[in-house]
């Protein structure tokens, strides 16, 4: 999929994603297993803060250099 046809996942941004942001939850997830929001630049932080804090973080990258 092309960045320009991805929406940022953050509530209520329309804005285009740029970024994979790569977690598991390991109550639910097993190891290998990965899920992913995208984000925009303004909403990066954010979205990787909140996963962080959680523990389900597991990296943050260019959406064109994801291979997911």
């Amino acid at each position: 999929m092309n960045a320009t046809d991805l929406q940022c996942s953050r509530r209520d941004c329309r804005a285009g994603a740029t970024w994979a942001i790569v977690w598991n939850n390991p109550k639910l997830h097993t190891p290998e297993r990965r899920k992913v929001w995208t984000a925009c630049d303004e909403h990066r932080d954010y979205l990787a803060n909140f996963l962080d804090m959680r523990g389900f973080l597991r990296e943050t990258v260019p959406w064109d250099e994801f291979e997911g």
